[in-house]
């Protein structure tokens, strides 16, 4: 794992709302608005920018921890800025804020939390959990 990045550094993702970013569940549509799991997706993928330029040859990131606090509602057809900030790194762990936003309303924030792993040793952990089902 290399780390170029200083507390501080932020990385930005922005997402247009479709279809696609709606509550919709097994009874059908909730509201036309932003899903809070959605936003977490989103969430998570703007900290991965991190990952992705800390990965070296054989490592991974995973997700391990997740917050949100959804504040206000993003409507569909709007953009809704994702900004992370990283906070810390410890060892293999990378800390991030993140903040939502649209114009300049607040859509949510959070932190997330993810770790940059050995590929050939995660594999191994997979093969043992399925191995004891």
């Amino acid at each position: 794992m290399k780390n170029p990045f200083r507390k501080g550094d932020t990385k930005t993702f922005q997402r247009l709302v479709k279809e696609t970013h709606i509550a919709k569940f097994e009874t059908g549509t909730v509201h036309q608005l932003y899903a809070t799991f959605a936003i977490a997706q989103d969430m998570e993928w703007v900290c991965r920018l991190f990952v992705l330029d800390m990965l070296e040859e054989g490592e991974e990131g995973i997700g391990t921890q997740l917050s949100i606090e959804h504040i206000s509602p993003c409507l569909m057809g709007e953009t809704a800025t994702h900004t992370a900030t990283l906070e810390y790194v410890e060892g293999n762990t990378i800390f991030c804020s993140v903040v939502v936003t649209s114009g300049e309303r607040i859509i949510a924030k959070g932190t997330q939390t993810q770790k940059i792993i050995d590929k050939t040793r995660f594999s191994k952990k997979l093969h043992e959990i399925q191995q004891k089902k």
